[in-house]
């Protein structure tokens, strides 16, 4: 088991001494010094694996010290420590970058599983790292970017197929990246230094997709007006892939089969065969094998193109991908802007049914709409969804009466006040998700915001 560095800086050397050897007994091993400044020497000094550092200190504060400690250390996960919470105090904490922000005195338990999370993700941070390093090896022009089991699979099988010349057919979801999976396989093939051609086999009624894809003689119709090749005879040596080749019309279904064949094409108006070296890479986000069994769909053509299929998972299957999604769109985006860890929270548990298109629009979003270099949940635009269950009633439990409507019980007990029902309603949200701000948020349908202000109106506490 790896042991990890912990920078602890606080002026009371009491709470100092007792958080060093707590942790210490945990096998951490901790560092603990008494100012913003000797906490600023000692990151210049040596690598730090996370950081607590107390909001009023002599000299440079806890804010301060955050701000100057993320110049030397960018990626160091910090927890703010304060005797005199607020509402204001914890926003700006977390804008700052801190990863959480906790109250004194603090329930050492509740810091201890805080600071585990904030742990597992500077694991998290510092694998992704590597994964970048090892796609760039790969291919900078790919794009490809995630860690998760799926995409480790679907990239050594890629790799594998993109040896050979057979056709290749990708199914995946809407905005799952199914064209940067076709961009993959040619860039990986011996076809590389050739063409890679896109077109949407959908976009175009039939006697234009033809004239598109095959070519035409002049005045082989009206306004063909010159001889003009078709995009199979421009992808010679490379790659043509075709999009949404479940809506390909019939006709021209019947025509691709023909050259998938013979690998010869004939352009429209003209009697002289050319023969084509190209390979066809087609991507559909419809269940081919349906649109077969209603006519819409060639079986022939199917079981030409259905050599070797290429499935792309959608985001919610690989959700422990995000935080790398959301750091490359960032970096592509052009900004220094981060997303606070409540804002990450959020993003993990979204559904995302457009995918990564989707989730890069809400990064677009967030980035257009934070006031400031961080982005936190407000910033989003996203709609407070509860827990993934998607049941309404989620959350909803007996009242403190011992009633779900909270009313008085025949005993005669005494009738709860709003603020007690939902004070006890917070709490027990709190509760369910282990303390968990963004989790608790988003399960009562607040803004993270709102809740650390409720938390401070009722004077909640872990382990009350």
């Amino acid at each position: 088991m790896r042991t990890y560095a912990l920078l602890i800086a606080d002026d009371e050397a009491s709470f100092r001494e007792l958080l060093q050897r707590r942790l210490g007994r945990k096998g951490y091993l901790v560092k603990a010094v008494g100012s913003g400044t000797e906490a600023l020497e000692a990151l210049a000094e040596e690598e730090f694996d996370a950081a607590i550092f107390d909001m009023k200190m002599p000299g440079l504060d806890g804010i301060a010290t955050l701000r100057r400690a993320r110049e030397i250390q960018p990626s160091l996960p910090v927890l703010i420590l304060t005797g005199h919470g607020s509402i204001e105090t914890a926003v700006e904490a977390i804008r700052a970058g801190a990863y959480d922000y906790l109250t004194k005195p603090c329930n050492l338990a509740e810091l201890e599983a805080v600071l585990e999370k904030a742990l597992e993700r500077r694991v998290l941070e510092v694998e992704n790292q590597g994964l970048r390093e090892a796609l760039r090896r790969l291919g900078d022009e790919v794009e490809i970017v995630g860690r998760s089991e799926p995409i480790r699979r679907l990239l050594e099988l890629t790799r594998r197929v993109a040896q050979g010349s057979m056709p290749v057919l990708i199914e995946g979801e809407s905005g799952t990246g199914k064209e940067l999976i076709a961009r993959a396989v040619h860039l990986w093939s011996p076809r590389a230094s050739g063409p890679f051609i896109p077109v949407n086999a959908g976009a175009l009624p039939a006697p234009l997709l033809e004239s598109e894809l095959f070519g035409h003689a002049r005045g082989a119709f009206t306004g063909a007006v010159a001889a003009k090749p078709g995009l199979v005879e421009l992808a010679e040596g490379g790659t043509l892939f075709l999009d949404e080749i479940g809506e390909m019309p019939l006709e021209v279904q019947a025509k691709l089969l023909r050259f998938l064949e013979s690998h010869e094409v004939r352009r429209v108006g003209e009697t002289r065969i050319r023969r084509v070296d190209v390979r066809i890479v087609a991507a559909t986000n419809r269940c081919l094998t349906d649109e077969v069994n209603a006519g819409r769909f060639r079986e022939d053509l199917y079981y030409r193109l259905n050599v070797v299929t290429l499935h792309v998972p959608p985001l919610r299957e690989r959700r422990e991908d995000i935080p790398l999604l959301v750091e490359h769109f960032l970096a592509r985006l052009g900004s220094a802007k981060e997303m606070t860890p409540d804002a990450m929270e959020i993003l993990m548990q979204q559904e995302f049914r457009g995918n990564v298109r989707e989730l890069f629009n809400v990064v677009q979003r967030g980035v257009i709409l934070s006031p400031d270099r961080f982005i936190a949940p407000e910033d989003l635009g996203l709609a407070v969804r509860r827990a993934r269950s998607g049941q309404a009633g989620a959350g909803l439990e007996a009242g403190p009466t011992g009633r779900l409507d909270g009313s008085a019980s025949e005993s005669g007990e005494p009738f709860p006040t709003l603020d007690e029902v939902e004070r006890a309603h917070i709490a027990r949200a709190l509760e369910r998700t282990g303390w968990n701000r963004a989790q608790a948020a988003q399960l009562l349908g607040v803004s993270v915001r709102t809740l650390y202000r409720k938390i401070e109106s009722y004077g909640l506490r872990s382990g009350m």
